[in-house]
Formats: C-alpha cells, structure tokens, sequence
C-alpha cells in the first residue's frame, strides 16, 4: 500500500490559478495524499474556490488565516500541521506534471534521503515555455551536482526550489522556526541549508512542474541586478543580501555546527566591513575565499572584484553594459 503523503499548499489571491494547480495535485499517479491548503487571508475569490473543493474531496483539509501573516509563516504553519511521515511543498499557480509525487518519492527512498528538489520548466502564464530547466537558467545545476552531499550547496546562496520538495516529517523541527528578519533568506533556503547539515538531500533532474512565470510571483526567475545601471547599485545589492543571510545564520548559531558558527561571524564582519569601502578592499580576503572557492572560476574573479576591488569593476561593468545595450539586451 501506498505511503501517505502531506503536500502544503499556501495560497493568496491565487483565484487565476489555483484550480488549475489543485487539479494537477489530485489527478496525480500517486493518489495516498492529503492536500493540506492555508489561505492566508486572500481578497479575492480564493476563499470561494477552496471551499467548493473541500466540499467534494476528502482528500483536501483548508485552513483559512483570520489576518495576512506572509508566505513564510503561512508556510510554517502548514509545516506544523504535518502528520504523515513525509510531506510537500506547493505553490499556488504552478501545475503538477501527473508522476511528479511518483518519482520524487522513488528518489527519496532509492536514495534514502531526507529531503528531495528538482528542476522545473519555466513557462509563462497559458504555460508556454520561456527555458526548459530553472537550473540551467538561473545556473545551479553545476553546483548541485558537485555539492549535493554538502551543507555548501546552500550556504551562500539558495540552490533548493520550495515547490520542489519532498521531505520527511522528522526534520522538521530542526528548521522551526523559520526566520523572517531578511527579505533575501526565504523558507526554502532555510530548509535546504539546515537539513543538509545533517541530513541527505538527493535532486531530481527531470522537470516535473510547469513554473508559471506571470508578474506576481512571490519568487521567480527575475534577476534584479540587471535592472541596474551602474556596478554601485549591483554592489550594494549584493552585500545587502550577503548581510542578510549572515546576520540571519548569525542570529540562528545554535542550529550550526561550532566550525561553521564561527564562519557565520566572520562572514557577517567582512560583507559588514566593505559595505563603507568603495573603492578598495584588502582585508579578509581569505573569507572571501571560504565562501566562494565553491563556485565557478569566473564568478569567483567577477564577485571579487565587485567586492574588493570595485573601482576596477567599475570599467568592466560599463563596456559590458553598454555592449548588451547595444545588442538590445537593456
């Protein structure tokens, strides 16, 4: 007999799309599923929807907040309703390809992991193709595949895709609760990193999710840095993230091993240090090195010298970015 599994679904005025991804979820290969939904206080006529399915499925269990708590903690509250041994997580306005929960859990058991991700196909919103892997485009896959036993493979930035994941219920109180003092350090980032102290993640390669693209994502495939003119606004950007990532692992030691604590600190007083130096940095380039020797040879050379040598970083910026003007790709 079939496992049963919990798959979370937050929604918020979600009305466009939210039939279209609880169909896909309840016409999958593997039918021993609960679909446990929390509205998070929605405007529209989400509410109306959910509870039209709740009313002919058995399967489905609503949770309607009596005020908006955000996407974060409406997701945490779900993972506290938790009772099968293993449990997913689903956005609201992506469709399920009909085997995904079949072959995430062949993966999760083959490999006797803790936490499963995959790819996905990005496409717009009648679900037409924009890229055929979110790996590819937003270039994770090379790092995935070389880290994936590591804690390293989500430390400096995120590589775990929430709508992706499979999990097993034990781990969920490592990664409770789930901090929300930084825009830029999201739940799924926190669940990849925390579980993959300890724990095996394993991915999937395959797509088995059409990633709706359509203007409102809470998080998408857009890249803001490129929305920028001059190398001082990618910077600061990039250091206001590097800041709030560090300063949230910071804030959470106790969750790290006494090695990588003692990183965090050190990570936090360097981004902290050349926050005010605008020109040159050249102290802590060591840290520098711990946090990015994981990465490809020229992200390492690019995000150096943005961040220690910006006043050389500055010439290359301008001709890249008026050769992609020209080329019409700003």
């Amino acid at each position: 007999m079939e496992e049963k599994i919990d798959v979370l679904l937050t929604t918020y005025n979600g009305e466009k799309y939210i039939k279209e991804q609880i169909d896909s979820i309840l016409n999958q290969t593997y039918k021993n599923i609960n679909l446990i939904i929390s509205d998070d206080s929605s405007k529209d006529g989400t509410r109306k929807i959910l509870e039209q399915y709740e009313q002919k499925e058995k399967r489905i269990k609503v949770y309607y907040q009596p005020k908006n708590i955000g996407y974060i903690k409406n997701f945490e509250f779900l993972l506290k309703k938790v009772e099968s041994d293993i449990y997913m997580l689903s956005d609201q306005d992506d469709v399920w390809l009909p085997e995904k929960i079949e072959k995430t859990y062949e993966v999760l058991k083959r490999e006797q992991a803790d936490l499963v991700f995959g790819d996905l196909e990005v496409v717009n919103q009648d679900l037409e193709q924009i890229y055929p892997s979110f790996g590819d485009f937003m270039k994770l896959n090379r790092k995935i595949k070389k880290y994936i036993h590591s804690y390293q493979l989500n430390y400096l930035y995120n590589c775990v895709t929430g709508c992706t994941v499979m999990a097993k219920k034990e781990g969920i109180e490592k990664v409770l609760p789930i901090p929300t003092n930084s825009k830029y350090l999201i739940h799924d980032h926190w669940l990849g990193l925390i579980t993959g102290l300890e724990g095996k993640l394993a991915y999937v390669p395959e797509k088995y999710i059409k990633y709706r693209q359509h203007g409102n994502n809470q998080v998408g495939t857009e890249k803001i840095s490129h929305q920028f003119k001059t190398l001082e606004e990618v910077r600061n950007l990039f250091i206001q993230v590097k800041l709030g990532i560090f300063i949230t692992y910071v804030e959470n030691n106790d969750k790290f091993p006494k090695d990588i604590q003692k990183l965090n600190v050190k990570a936090y007083e360097y981004f902290k240090k050349i926050e005010n130096r605008k020109n040159f940095n050249f102290r802590k380039w060591g840290v520098f090195h711990q946090l990015y020797r994981t990465e490809t040879l020229l992200y390492y050379i690019e995000n150096f010298f943005i961040m220690n040598l910006p006043c050389l970083a500055k010439i290359a910026f301008k001709v890249r970015y008026f050769g992609l003007k020209l080329m019409k790709k700003r």
